[in-house]
């Protein structure tokens, strides 16, 4: 919720921009208020961006803010009104809406990373803290309590010198380089006088005001156990690994505080533990789409994205921060994939190159499906690759097939011959004599040879080495008639033959030799 100087300043730099004297005005002020305006995260922020905090019974600005000229008067004469805070039209009870978990989903680019580090800076400098403790306590400003008093802003600095946050992203790599370092990143954000010391062999950050956060992989929940704290701010949580027992180990060291809180900020996926996050009815729920925050965005990237992903569910997901459902008559269901997912993949048995051809070689042929998978020392199937591509002629197609094949020292290709007979077999002899190539043909509709495939997903023994955003969109909008959506699912189709290659193949049958 924005303040209301906040607000009024905002309305002032806006007039001042439309009316062409925003130079001149700013040129008025000093160093010290035009650093203040430029790391004023309320001035700045989309409402989208602001955290539903409880609201204090009266509206200062920071302490810390200096006097101004002209440019400020209006925000100045309000800082002081009691209840300056509440919106019209909004009720005391529907603010002080008590809550836990803050959760944002967003698209890329959206803007979230920036709304979560901002969150995490203002419990460390003392503001939401005092904000907080307000609404509970305080009815006035003689209120020794409240934060407009000069004993409330001592109260607010001693509550800040108990703050202890929680960074928890998928590793700790991730919390370094995006969460700390990164370009909407916490040491990034913060004006000089208030940055905090980062100490990397000390997973820490500790800010002048006495708070300290401390940094936690997901890919480690264990290291949960122990610490306690006042917050947290998790980052990418639809991609950790285990992520339901890292939550788990986080929610029992929420324990400081009057009323621990948790800020997620992630790009959404169908997991079974986003969706039950979103329906405990003490998370707050707020989605910000890439196209909210265009302004900070390279100029021509949200036109790119637009015509490549709008309508898809994969521009629905990474564009709109909405979460994708499995289509109702689908063999696959995300959260089998993203349950199994991993980063890296263990020793490979074997690994196949499969390729599934297009009838024809225009732009708007059908895709060549080619998907690399390999059989780990464990007995699971590793999808390794999505080397696809559009609209190509057979050359080119053949000559992507071969480069996968090198690139992971395949064992052989698995080709379905259906359409293009031998001439498949031949176009990649062509480039390469003696090339082992296994032709296979579908005798059964798309969908029952897939379905033996996704039973495999569902017991968990086919893995994802990494996202394949595009292959997994064509597994969940599979249809019982065969097609995604009218189309051909070549990426799928490819994947269902590497997949019976090393799992369902006459190869992987126990075979009985007489003595």
């Amino acid at each position: 919720m924005r303040k209301t100087y906040a607000a009024k300043l905002r309305n002032v730099l806006s007039a001042s921009i439309a009316s062409g004297r925003l130079a001149d005005d700013l040129n008025e002020l000093t160093r010290a208020e035009l650093e203040f305006i430029a790391h004023d995260w309320e001035i700045w922020a989309r409402d989208d961006q602001l955290a539903p905090s409880l609201m204090a019974p009266c509206d200062s600005a920071p302490q810390s803010r200096p006097e101004a000229p002209d440019l400020l008067d209006e925000a100045r004469e309000t800082s002081s009104s009691p209840g300056g805070r509440l919106p019209a039209g909004e009720s005391p009870g529907a603010i002080n809406k008590a809550w836990r978990v803050w959760l944002l989903l967003g698209g890329r680019g959206s803007g979230k990373t920036r709304a979560g580090a901002e969150w995490v800076r203002s419990l460390a400098c003392g503001g939401e803290a005092a904000a907080s403790a307000a609404s509970r306590n305080a009815s006035s400003k003689n209120d020794p309590t409240s934060p407009c008093s000069a004993a409330g802003s001592r109260n607010a600095s001693r509550r800040a010198q108990q703050i202890r946050i929680a960074l928890v992203g998928k590793t700790l790599a991730d919390v370094r380089n995006v969460m700390i370092e990164g370009q909407s990143g916490l040491l990034a954000i913060h004006p000089a006088h208030e940055r905090p010391e980062f100490e990397p062999s000390k997973r820490r950050l500790t800010w002048p005001s006495g708070a300290i956060a401390e940094l936690f992989s997901a890919d480690e929940a264990e290291a949960l156990r122990g610490p306690q704290f006042t917050a947290a701010w998790c980052d990418e949580l639809a991609k950790w690994r285990g992520a339901e027992r890292a939550w788990d180990m986080l929610q029992f060291a929420l324990r400081l505080g009057d009323a621990p809180r948790v800020c997620v900020t992630t790009t959404p996926r169908n997991t079974k533990l986003l969706k039950q996050i979103i329906a405990d009815e003490t998370t707050v729920t707020v989605n910000l789409a890439t196209a909210d925050n265009t302004t900070n965005l390279a100029p021509s990237f949200l036109a790119e994205m637009t015509r490549r992903y709008a309508g898809s569910a994969i521009g629905r997901q990474e564009l709109l921060g909405e979460i994708v459902e499995d289509a109702s008559d689908g063999l696959w269901r995300r959260h089998w994939i993203e349950e199994a997912r991993v980063e890296a993949a263990p020793e490979m048995q074997r690994i196949v190159v499969a390729l599934d051809p297009p009838v024809t070689a225009t732009a708007s042929s059908d895709a060549c499906g080619i998907i690399v998978a390999g059989l780990g020392v464990d007995k699971r199937a590793y999808v390794l690759a999505d080397r696809t591509i559009q609209g190509r002629t057979p050359e080119i197609w053949a000559n992507a097939a071969l480069g996968a094949f090198d690139d992971y020292e395949a064992d052989r290709m698995v080709a379905e011959v259906n359409q293009g007979g031998d001439l498949v077999i031949s176009v990649l002899q062509r480039f390469r004599e003696n090339f082992p190539v296994v032709k296979v043909r579908a005798t059964r509709g798309k969908w029952v040879r897939a379905e033996p495939v996704a039973a495999l997903y569902a017991e968990g023994r086919v893995v994802h080495v990494g996202r394949f955003d595009a292959l997994e969109d064509q597994m969940c909008s599979f249809g019982a008639d065969g097609t995604m959506r009218g189309r051909s699912p070549d990426r799928a189709d490819a994947l269902v033959w590497a997949i019976t290659d090393l799992l369902l193949s006459d190869t992987m049958k126990p075979s009985v030799r007489m003595l």
